[in-house]
């Protein structure tokens, strides 16, 4: 590469040399020969001269063009030319026809002179030569040093084992769903397409709202793709299918439950979010397909109760172990019927109700519950409040919920609970480790003292939303509470709570003589009247604190009053105090 352009460098050298400037013809006429062999010497001395001069300025212009790219290797040169003329961008320009008559007229001087003066620039010359080495440097780099890309792209994907792609397939599933990500990708090329329909990446399916807008009606042609589609989902993806949801679904949904539990034997969990039109023939179509389903999910959905969940679940309620459902006028029943054991075995309860609905009342009977559910271990009522009955054959002795490791009695508005009424569901629950008992402004420290559960590792008392925290009392007795719980604490929320200042500070500083343990991760204090001395026991002992809520506490500083997350957060807290 070197040798050749050197030797285009020479060869436009040599030719600007052999023509004649006026200053030697002038030389020659005057002195004579001895003056010519002068002009001689003095010329090939300064041929050397002119010969590096113009080296350097030659190479300066080569660089300065836009028209080609030079990458220096450690022995050769490489020059790539642009995809564009060679003449874009370069210092020549070949000349218009026409012009050089005109300069031609002007006269005679200038005539001899512009023919003097064009073979010394020689631009056009340059430049085909250096198309010549760049034509060689462009075969060479298409030989030797590049690799197609093309040729990579399509190695790396043919080569890659199914098994890897499976398991990144796995990874996007567990984060945003199977639907529609594994359709999508199944269209890339046949090596996808084998990966996305591996049946274990079709364990969980949820299948939205994605045919048409909502608000509009569907057309004849769009309601028979729909089942085209889930039916042939459901005879080729879903032989694996475990859990099975529907969102926003207004027509087909017996279809759908049809055909899901016809050619899914392994079904176990089924989930209905805003749904309507679900009728008897679901319920029959599970009775009869469904024998491994355990979980019904019908929240924020309209179904039929008389004669289609009811009867489902007095035909084959020993089988659920989960049901969760929206509190309507319709659906009491349900919970009476769950009262009297149509459900023996089940684990997993939870009945909220809508923000916007007016009637958050619910009628129950806890003794019976107690004995048709003796294996319960989430029992949640999302802001509904339990209006207790007794039974009507007088008290019955019963063994509670000894299984029961989570009770949630949350609500946004007045609360009836009491102390007496939580320790009659709670009498036997020694294993109970999460209790909310947001909006309950009834309970007192003494009635949580006396709970027999010892490992309590969540406690959510804080007061939200209720307009009777105003006229409420102070309380006293959170020191009861913490020196009971101070071993096995990992969150405390008593926001709005009105104790003192004393009592906030002694039930800080029995959470803080629990070093040994320090497993106390999350703190709220917002709204209370925790002082900074209090505060500083707590932070300064709880090295494992991590969240810390101090929004809206009135006997603290105002640049402190916010949400601290974070250990380092908390950390600088501390210094502020001191």
């Amino acid at each position: 590469m070197d040798s050749t352009e050197a030797e285009v460098a020479a060869h436009g050298e040599e030719s600007k040399d052999t023509v004649p400037s006026t200053s030697n013809v002038s030389n020659q006429g005057e002195h004579g020969p001895k003056s010519n062999k002068a002009s001689l010497k003095r010329k090939s001395g300064s041929a050397t001269n002119h010969k590096a001069k113009k080296r350097k300025t030659t190479r300066v212009k080569r660089a300065s063009q836009p028209s080609y790219t030079v990458h220096e290797g450690e022995d050769m040169l490489l020059v790539i030319s642009s995809s564009t003329s060679q003449y874009d961008g370069s210092a020549w320009v070949p000349k218009k026809k026409g012009s050089k008559k005109k300069k031609l007229v002007k006269g005679k001087g200038k005539t001899v002179q512009m023919k003097k003066k064009k073979p010394v620039i020689a631009k056009p010359k340059l430049s085909n030569d250096y198309n010549k080495v760049a034509k060689l440097a462009k075969e060479e780099e298409n030989t030797s040093v590049f690799v197609p890309e093309k040729a990579r792209d399509n190695r790396w994907g043919q080569s890659l084992p199914e098994e890897v792609l499976i398991n990144i397939f796995q990874m996007v599933v567990v984060q945003d769903g199977a639907v529609p990500f594994l359709c999508r990708v199944g269209r890339v090329c046949r090596l996808w397409n084998v990966a996305a329909s591996s049946p274990v990446l079709w364990r969980k399916v949820t299948v939205g709202h994605c045919w048409i807008a909502p608000g509009k009606t569907q057309l004849p042609k769009t309601e028979e793709k729909i089942k085209d589609t889930l039916n042939w989902l459901a005879q080729n993806r879903f032989s694996q299918l475990r859990d099975f949801s529907l969102c926003h679904w207004t027509k087909n949904v017996d279809y759908a439950v049809d055909v899901v539990s016809q050619f899914c034997p392994h079904l176990r969990s089924l989930t209905f979010s805003y749904c309507t039109g679900m009728k008897a023939q679901a319920f029959q179509s599970l009775g009869l397909h469904s024998r491994s389903l355990q979980s019904i999910n019908l929240q924020h959905s309209e179904f039929q109760v008389e004669g289609g969940l009811l009867e489902y679940l007095v035909n084959h309620g020993n089988q659920i172990r989960q049901i969760l459902f929206t509190r309507g006028p319709k659906n009491d029943r349900l919970l009476t019927a769950i009262s009297k054991g149509c459900c023996p075995d089940l684990e997993f309860l939870e009945v909220n109700k809508k923000l916007d609905s007016k009637d958050c009342e619910l009628p129950i009977c806890i003794q019976a519950l107690q004995i048709a559910c003796p294996k319960l271990k989430t029992f949640r009522m999302l802001n509904v409040r339990l209006l207790h009955r007794t039974m009507r054959n007088g008290a019955e002795l019963t063994s509670g919920f000894p299984l029961l490791e989570e009770l949630c009695i949350a609500t946004t508005s007045y609360s009836y609970m009491t102390d007496k009424d939580l320790l009659d569901i709670l009498f036997s629950s020694n294993k109970l480790r999460v209790l909310d008992l947001r909006g309950c402004s009834r309970i007192t420290p003494a009635g949580l003292a006396t709970l027999p559960c010892l490992e309590l590792e969540c406690l959510f008392w804080g007061q939200y939303f209720s307009s009777h925290i105003g006229l409420s009392t102070l309380k006293k007795g959170l020191h009861m509470v913490t020196q009971k719980w101070n071993q096995t604490l990992q969150q405390l929320d008593i926001a709005n709570q009105l104790f003192s200042e004393e009592d906030l500070e002694i039930a800080m500083s029995s959470l803080a003589q629990a070093t040994d343990a320090d497993t106390l991760r999350s703190l709220n204090l917002s709204g209370t009247r925790i002082t900074p001395p209090a505060l500083r026991s707590v932070i300064g002992q709880l090295t494992a604190l991590s969240y810390l809520n101090l929004s809206s506490c009135r006997y603290l500083p105002r640049g402190v009053k916010r949400v601290y997350r974070g250990q380092e957060d908390i950390r600088q807290l501390l210094d502020k105090l001191e």
